[in-house]
């Protein structure tokens, strides 16, 4: 595939006279997915009744949607487990983990991290007391920080305020160097910047599917174990269809020989069935051409918006190599600024304390779409419009 035939506009359902660069926080409605769920709630589930979890293939959608996230991440068939949500991935993979290195007490990450993910590692330290403890530096200094005393090393790739991106096969190197198990959230990855969790090493990754892969508020999320190491992960959430046999129907718990036993609660089948639509658009895609296209779109951004608009500080590495696949800028009134931008048609969002954030998605977003954005933002910025009383109010969600 040739970075010609992006975007593919045609396959979103996009409001007329909107510039989505939001995709990174919410991805789009993609087109098909309403039929779709609406034949699986009408023939499926409506016609089928309960028979629908062998006739329709309920059962093995879990594993049939993770083997396409596995395409777009570097994993093989049957690494990819999908369902529940990022939050409970994340305490099975910790978990997981720190009963691999039962030795260590310690579990490093970094403050910039997603702030579910240090709160779930919080409370699993608190549950487990005998010492564990969660260290949280500097992201520049994560590499200095991953010392013999480590456990886990858990960190997002891409992180969700600036879009700084750790390297992924030199940090994992770091932690199996000094003996510790490594964990990647792929949440600001997946479906934005190429990823290669074969060639990484690392045993666990966890994501979203609500962002880049446009599965829909709420979308089920996923969870990788490297094949070699699964039948040593013991589930801390051994949940019935984690179960090796779930309708043996046995006293005890089991756990599958695969990656199935990280499969905790009943699947959510109709949002499986919207991810699974979604991920249509992905077909042909060949990822290095959507980071060229990534880095082109943003690239032209940055340009753009310091030309234009000098009161914005970019908080986003200029150096495309370590930049996801979004823009963000340090503005003191940015939660109004984008309040304003919104109302004019360009929807970004806000993250505290000052964080004016653009995602930039290939898929559905194209050169005209930044210059315009552009042309909006210089107008809000530069005519002070976000200074409406109107704009000052801040909703629940930023």
């Amino acid at each position: 595939m040739s970075q010609s035939s992006l975007p593919r506009k045609d396959l979103f359902d996009l409001p007329k006279g909107v510039i989505y660069l939001d995709g990174n926080s919410l991805g789009p409605l993609p087109k098909g997915a309403v039929e779709r769920v609406s034949e699986a709630m009408r023939a499926e589930w409506g016609g089928e009744l309960i028979k629908a979890w062998n006739s329709a293939g309920w059962m093995d959608l879990p594993r049939v949607v993770g083997d396409r996230i596995g395409e777009l991440i570097g994993a093989p068939a049957g690494s990819v487990a999908t369902g529940d949500t990022l939050s409970i991935k994340v305490y099975q993979a910790l978990a997981a983990a720190l009963k691999i290195r039962p030795d260590r007490r310690v579990i490093l990450s970094d403050n910039g991290n997603f702030p579910s993910d240090l709160y779930m590692a919080e409370g699993l330290v608190g549950l487990l007391g005998q010492g564990y403890e969660l260290r949280a530096p500097d992201p520049e200094a994560v590499a200095e920080a991953i010392t013999d005393e480590v456990a886990v090393v858990m960190l997002t790739q891409v992180d969700y305020r600036t879009g700084r991106m750790h390297d992924m096969n030199a940090i994992t190197k770091l932690a199996h160097d000094a003996g510790a198990v490594m964990i990647w959230d792929l949440a600001h990855s997946a479906g934005a910047v190429p990823v290669d969790m074969t060639g990484s090493n690392a045993e666990f990754a966890v994501g979203c599917s609500y962002k880049y892969l446009n599965g829909g508020p709420g979308a089920p999320a996923f969870i990788y174990a490297r094949p070699d190491i699964v039948q040593d992960v013991q589930p801390a959430l051994s949940g019935w269809l984690g179960h090796d046999a779930p309708f043996a129907m046995e006293r005890h718990y089991r756990p599958a020989m695969s990656t199935e036993r990280l499969r905790v609660g009943t699947p959510p089948i109709l949002q499986l069935t919207v991810l699974q639509q979604a991920l249509t658009a992905w077909d042909g895609v060949d990822m290095a051409d959507l980071r060229a296209a990534s880095l082109a779109l943003t690239d032209r951004f940055i340009v753009e918006i310091e030309a234009r608009c000098p009161q914005l500080e970019l908080a986003t590495p200029r150096d495309g190599a370590i930049r996801g696949s979004q823009v963000s800028f340090k503005f003191e009134h940015g939660y109004a600024a984008i309040q304003a931008l919104i109302d004019r048609g360009v929807i970004g969002d806000f993250r505290a304390p000052d964080i004016m954030r653009f995602g930039f998605t290939p898929l559905y977003i194209d050169e005209g779409d930044v210059i315009a954005a552009a042309e909006i933002i210089e107008d809000v910025i530069g005519n002070a419009l976000w200074r409406d009383e109107k704009y000052q109010t801040r909703s629940r969600v930023t």
